[in-house]
């Protein structure tokens, strides 16, 4: 459950989130938006683009971490905090790993590969030498309506 600290500023960034997710959708992906936020700026954006990108990789956690890295010029972003609309995937957990991201704050569970509460707590390995904060169901009804509605459509 989000944490009640912050909850607007969190409630903020998801929307930028998905205003992402949502231009995911328009261009027949699975919408999944994130972004990257330092110091109260965002300095990353993605969304889900593995279709139109012709790769797997491209889910929107990793495009937003591309960004940001390239942004701050360093492949490590320490005290970010990523917004993403969906519960993050194991890759993306290691993406997020690498990147020491310090916090995840994501909207809608995903319980067939959600790799942060769902089906595991990857980030969490004993063995990783890094630790993310998670802060999830931030506007999770949001997020969940635009994915579900999204397959509703597809599904005719």
């Amino acid at each position: 459950m989000a944490e009640s600290v912050g909850h607007a500023a969190h409630d903020i960034w998801m929307r930028e989130a998905l205003t992402l997710a949502r231009q995911a959708a328009a261009k027949g992906e699975v919408p999944v938006g994130a972004v990257v936020v330092l110091d109260g700026q965002v300095i990353g954006r993605g969304y889900n683009r593995p279709i139109g990108a012709h790769d797997p990789t491209a889910h929107a956690e990793i495009v937003a971490i591309r960004d940001a890295a390239a942004k701050v010029a360093n492949y490590r972003v320490p005290d970010a905090t990523l917004y993403v609309t969906l519960e993050p995937c194991v890759m993306c957990v290691g993406a997020l790993m690498h990147a020491r991201i310090s916090t995840v704050v994501y909207g809608a569970t995903e319980p067939k590969s959600g790799a942060m509460e769902s089906t595991q707590r990857a980030h969490e390995h004993p063995a990783l030498n890094h630790r993310i904060t998670v802060v999830s169901g931030v506007m999770a009804a949001d997020c969940r309506d635009l994915l579900q509605q999204f397959f509703r459509d597809r599904r005719g």
